[in-house]
C-alpha cells in the first residue's frame, strides 16, 4: 500500500525522515500539498537556495496556512525531496539562509547583540518573542501584530517569479497571487502567540511590531546589491526573457530582528488650579532659560507618567492663562495624553497621585476630578473651547476716583460687543486680526481706604484679551474699561476665577 493510500486512510503511518501521523489531519495534509507541489520547480528552488516555507507560498496549490508551522524545517524539506528521484539530498537548509525570506519564514534571526537565534517550529518561535514582549512589562488582554520587512525581499522574491516564469511559463500556478512574507510570519505565528501569550489577537489598543532589518545595510551589503543588478542588466542585454540562475547569492547572515511594543495613548481629564503668579502653563524656555519657576503641565504630567510607566506624556488644556495670571475658582479643563502606557492605574491610585500633587510643599499647582477617560473626550474639550464661557477677577487702578454712577454703568452693560485688534504683545507670534467679542456681564467691588482701586468681576465670551480690555492697547481695543470710565485705566492683577464649559 502507498503511503498517500495510508494516510488516507487514517491509520498511523510512517511518513518520510521518520515522522510517525496518528491520524493528524494536518501534518497528513501538509505532507500532502508537498508531493503535489511541482517537483521540477520544487527542485530548482530547493538548489537556489529558497527555504521550504518560501516553496509552498511561491508554487501554491492550496492557501497558504498555518498547517505549515507545525511541521518542521527538517521534515518539510525532507518531503519536498523525496519527490524528485533522479538527484540526492540536495544542500541541507539548516546551512542556509533563504535568498528570498533572509530567514524570516525559517524563524532564523539576529537578536539585538547580534547572536544568532535559531527556533525550528512557530511555538518555539512564539515563545521567543513573548520572552521579549513581557520585558517591556505591558499590561493587555488581546493585541495586534505588524510585520515589518526590508524591501531587498520583495525584489528578492520579483527576481525568483522572474525565474521561474523564464521555465514553466504555463504552469497555472504562476497565475495564482501570492501571499507576501509579511502575511505569511503572520499566518504561521498568531495562533501560537496568543497561545504564549495569554492573549486574543484583533484590533487591539496594544500593537506588537516585528521590525526584520538587514544585517549588510552598510557598504558590504550595497556592494553585492549592485553586483546582483549588473548580473540581471547582463542577462536582460544578452536577450534572455528570464533571470538566470547565476543571478541569485548564497545568504549567509539572517535579518536582525527587534521587537517593539507600543501602546495607543490614553488619556487623563481633570481640573487644575493655578495659585502661582511665577508658573506658566507650558514648559517656557527663552534662549535656555527657565521663564518662571515651574509650569502646570510638568507637574502634572510629571505625577502622571510615572503612574502609568509610560514613555512620554502631551498636556492639553481648554485655554490658557499668562504666568502672571491665577487659575482659581473651579479650575481650567485640561487633558495628559500618555504615550505607550505600560499599566493603567486604578482609580485608588489615581486619588494618591492628586493628593500627591495638592499636598506638595510650595502649593504651585492644584488638582480635582482626575480619571481616566476615553480619546473621544480630546474632540469634546475642543467642541467645548468654541462655546466656553470664563470669569474673571481683575485688580484695577484708574486715573480718577471711582464714583458710585460709575458701579451702575458697569453692570447695565450686558453682552457688550468689543473689538479687539490682535494686542502689541503678542503681535510678535499672532496673526493681525480683528476679533469681535463679547463681555456678558460686569461688575465692580469697591475697595477700602483706596478709591482709584476695585475689583472688576467680568464674565466674557472664549479668546477675549483681559487685559487689554482693562486698559485699550492703545485704542487697538474698543470700547475698554479706560474709555466707559473716561478715564486710565490700568490692570494690576488678573485671576480666572471659572472656565464654564458648552455642556458645563
Amino acid at each position: 500500500m502507498s503511503d498517500e493510500t495510508k494516510l488516507a486512510s487514517g491509520d498511523s503511518v510512517c511518513l518520510p525522515n521518520g515522522l510517525v501521523s496518528h491520524g493528524d489531519s494536518r501534518t497528513r495534509r501538509v505532507y500532502e500539498t508537498a508531493r503535489s507541489l511541482h517537483s521540477g520547480a520544487v527542485k530548482d528552488l530547493l538548489s537556489l537556495g529558497v527555504c521550504e516555507r518560501c516553496i509552498f507560498r511561491l508554487i501554491p496549490v492550496e492557501a497558504f496556512d498555518s498547517d505549515v508551522s507545525s511541521v518542521s524545517t527538517s521534515t518539510l524539506r525532507s518531503w519536498l525531496e523525496s519527490g524528485d528521484d533522479e538527484t540526492g539530498p540536495l544542500e541541507s537548509s539548516c546551512s542556509r539562509i533563504c535568498i528570498v525570506c533572509l530567514g524570516i519564514l525559517q524563524f532564523v534571526f539576529s537578536d539585538a547583540k547580534q547572536k544568532l537565534v535559531k527556533t525550528d517550529t512557530s511555538s518555539d518561535y512564539a515563545a521567543r518573542i513573548t520572552e521579549l514582549v513581557k520585558q517591556d512589562r505591558h499590561e493587555f488582554d488581546s493585541f495586534g501584530l505588524e510585520v515589518s520587512v526590508p524591501s531587498i525581499i520583495i525584489e528578492n522574491e520579483r527576481a525568483v517569479l522572474s525565474y521561474l516564469k523564464g521555465k514553466y511559463s504555463n504552469e497555472g500556478w504562476l497565475q495564482i497571487k501570492k501571499i507576501s512574507v509579511k502575511d505569511a510570519l503572520k499566518i504561521l505565528v498568531l495562533d501560537p502567540l496568543r497561545a504564549s501569550l495569554g492573549a486574543k489577537s484583533d484590533s487591539s489598543t496594544f500593537h506588537i511590531r516585528l521590525i526584520y532589518s538587514r544585517a549588510s545595510d552598510g557598504a558590504q551589503g550595497a556592494s553585492e546589491k549592485t553586483h546582483e543588478s549588473k548580473r540581471r542588466k547582463t542577462d536582460a542585454e544578452n536577450g534572455s526573457n528570464c533571470i538566470s540562475e547565476n543571478s541569485f547569492e548564497k545568504v549567509y547572515e539572517p535579518c536582525l530582528l527587534s521587537v517593539h511594543c507600543n501602546k495607543m495613548p490614553i488619556f487623563f481629564s481633570g481640573r487644575y488650579f493655578k495659585y502661582s503668579r511665577n508658573v506658566s502653563q507650558s514648559r517656557w524656555i527663552i534662549d535656555d532659560e527657565r521663564m518662571g519657576e515651574a509650569s502646570v503641565e510638568e507637574i502634572l504630567g510629571g505625577n502622571i507618567l510615572p503612574a502609568c510607566l509610560g514613555d512620554s506624556y502631551k498636556f492639553h488644556a481648554a485655554g490658557r492663562e499668562d504666568i502672571d495670571v491665577r487659575m482659581l475658582g473651579s479650575g481650567r479643563p485640561f487633558l495628559i495624553e500618555i504615550q505607550n502606557s505600560r499599566q493603567c492605574p486604578s482609580e485608588q491610585s489615581l486619588k494618591e497621585v492628586e493628593e500627591k500633587i495638592n499636598n506638595s510643599e510650595k502649593k504651585l499647582v492644584g488638582v480635582k476630578d482626575l480619571r481616566c477617560v476615553g480619546s473621544q473626550c480630546w474632540a469634546m474639550m475642543r467642541e467645548g473651547e468654541a462655546e466656553k464661557q470664563k470669569q474673571y477677577a481683575a485688580l484695577v487702578w484708574i486715573s480718577r476716583p471711582l464714583e458710585d454712577k460709575d458701579l451702575n454703568s458697569i453692570s447695565s452693560l450686558i453682552e457688550l460687543k468689543i473689538l479687539q485688534k490682535t494686542p502689541v504683545r503678542v503681535l510678535h507670534r499672532r496673526s493681525p486680526l480683528d476679533r469681535e467679542k463679547i463681555i456678558h456681564w460686569m461688575k465692580v467691588e469697591k475697595i477700602k481706604g483706596n478709591s482709584h482701586y476695585f475689583l472688576l468681576h467680568l464674565c466674557t465670551q472664549a479668546g477675549t484679551y483681559i487685559k487689554e480690555f482693562v486698559h485699550g492697547d492703545l485704542g487697538r481695543t474698543t470700547p475698554s474699561m479706560g474709555s466707559i470710565l473716561g478715564c486710565r485705566a490700568e490692570i494690576i492683577q488678573l485671576d480666572v476665577t471659572d472656565v464654564k464649559m458648552g455642556d458645563s
